[in-house]
């Protein structure tokens, strides 16, 4: 039978005989489901959720004509680091309170611009997937007229089967997601052995290495360096994802930070290493950014394979993780609006929140995540610049969601030392600088996301993410004002006997 009492105005319950090993000094989430999920499943969802290397197919364009390999090296490095310094404080605080809700636990605010951020970054891989596979057919079939519809067709399937497999096939998804991370491992060395063989003219390291370029009409070099890192900033986002999933799984105060700082070093050294490859390997940069596929590796693979059937192979492996990942990104993100929902941070929390007797998942969170990227498909139908400012929006809502309780946290602990928990996996003393170098990052980023990246600016160039960020911001507030505020007490936990 479970109590609830409130404990500085955070609303707790208490089960009897369901207290877990996540709750720390007595405080921890509600256990409403099963947790299937051991170290390596979430290590390898967290991994394949990332994508790194498979991510930069779709952002080395931008990156390319935004400051040239040196942008891309090198703030890539720079991304590593200070995404690691992230990744470090955001495990700190889950080491303290592990719940599904994450960072808008860790602020008891910001929780409606955060879900969007989620649910707009998941959208990313199916839509990669989606347009990557039109790309081979517009290589492979000169007769094919690519149109938008197509691609939205072939992302609400990838989305369809990813939602199918996380409500009906959820005792294969540890498999699943392990199998993923062999997949994403074994492609990245058979398409390295591949690019290094086949490639017949390399460039040489002066041109990976200090090659500037500026195509974007920007007259600044500095800030043209600047929109270029922010390729890199794409490809290492998403760590948290583990954070989202921690009420499914033993010893979360443990295992988050492990997987989320086990994911970055894993992706971390396999996109430094791909992007060298291809920075080495690329024939004809020119040729791979014209191309009529969209994707300039797709085009780096025909010139260097010398074979559309071979460009097709080694692109399919991309296809196939991005899809791997929208089952990742949709279980961890589903996770999100339900412990939202459950705390009354959403419309409609009790439809949401219901947790299904006999799979004990949450299956309407699972739908309703669904119904929203299937929404997206609808507008890239309208307009591909109104769908792209959305994914663009993504990242820029997961930095503001990271920096925040970073923000907070870091005021806590110098102006509030003495009530400050502490859990299992700490900082130590470097604490203070991890956390001042992950603000710095997010912060520095976040100014440069609302940028045009080209000049002059057109409708159709032009940067629309901090108006849908306002936008969003507005429902928040209005959603805050209108119904939040009388319901929304902060997070839901448990507390322990004794």
């Amino acid at each position: 039978m479970a109590t609830s009492i409130k404990v500085s105005n955070i609303s707790c319950t208490a089960k009897s005989g369901e207290v877990d090993e996540r709750v720390h000094s007595g405080v921890g989430e509600v256990i409403e489901l099963k947790k299937p999920f051991s170290r390596l499943t979430i290590l390898s969802l967290t991994v394949v959720l990332m994508a790194t290397w498979e991510a930069f197919s779709g952002t080395m364009a931008a990156g390319l004509v935004s400051g040239g390999p040196v942008s891309l090296v090198y703030g890539y490095l720079l991304a590593v680091v200070d995404s690691t310094a992230t990744a470090a404080s955001l495990s700190e605080m889950v080491s303290i309170y592990p719940t599904a809700g994450g960072q808008y636990h860790f602020t008891a605010r910001f929780a409606p611009e955060r879900t969007f951020g989620w649910v707009s970054f998941t959208a990313s891989a199916p839509y990669l997937s989606a347009s990557m596979l039109q790309g081979l057919l517009v290589l492979t079939r000169e007769t094919y007229q690519p149109q938008r519809w197509h691609v939205s067709l072939i992302y609400w399937a990838l989305v369809g089967l990813a939602a199918v497999l996380n409500v009906w096939g959820t005792r294969l998804l540890s498999l699943v997601e392990t199998i993923s991370l062999f997949s994403h491992l074994v492609g990245f060395v058979a398409i390295l052995i591949a690019e290094w063989v086949c490639a017949l003219a390399k460039h040489d390291g002066h041109f990976v290495f200090t090659t500037f370029i500026n195509s974007t009409g920007w007259s600044t070099d500095g800030l043209v360096w600047c929109l270029g890192m922010l390729s890199s900033c794409y490809v290492l986002t998403g760590y948290d994802g583990a954070i989202h999933l921690c009420e499914e799984m033993a010893k979360p105060t443990t295992t988050v930070p492990y997987c989320m700082l086990g994911s970055l070093a894993i992706n971390g050294i396999l996109g430094f290493v791909f992007l060298v490859t291809f920075l080495f390997c690329m024939e004809d940069m020119e040729s791979a950014l014209e191309t009529a596929t969209g994707y300039p590796i797709i085009e780096i693979f025909r010139s260097t394979t010398r074979s559309s059937a071979a460009s097709c192979v080694m692109t399919a492996v991309f296809i196939i993780t991005a899809w791997l990942a929208t089952i990742a990104l949709l279980a961890s993100t589903s996770r999100m609006v339900w412990s939202l929902a459950r705390d009354k941070a959403l419309p409609f929390p009790a439809y949401l929140s219901h947790v299904d007797d006999h799979t004990h998942l949450p299956t309407r969170s699972i739908l309703a995540t669904t119904g929203l990227l299937v929404l997206f498909g609808l507008i890239n139908i309208g307009s591909t610049t109104a769908f792209n400012a959305i994914l663009s929006l993504a990242v820029l809502e997961l930095h503001v969601s990271y920096v925040v309780p970073i923000i907070f946290f870091l005021w806590h602990r110098n102006c509030l030392p003495q009530s400050l928990q502490t859990g299992p996996w700490s900082l130590g003393r470097g604490e203070i600088i991890v956390n001042i170098v992950a603000i710095v990052y997010l912060c520095f980023t976040s100014i440069f996301m609302v940028f045009p990246a080209y000049r002059p600016v057109t409708p159709s160039n032009m940067n629309y993410a901090p108006l849908i960020f306002g936008a969003v911001l507005l429902w928040s507030g209005g959603f805050w004002l209108w119904r939040g505020r009388k319901e929304y007490d902060g997070p839901v936990v448990v507390l322990a006997d004794g």
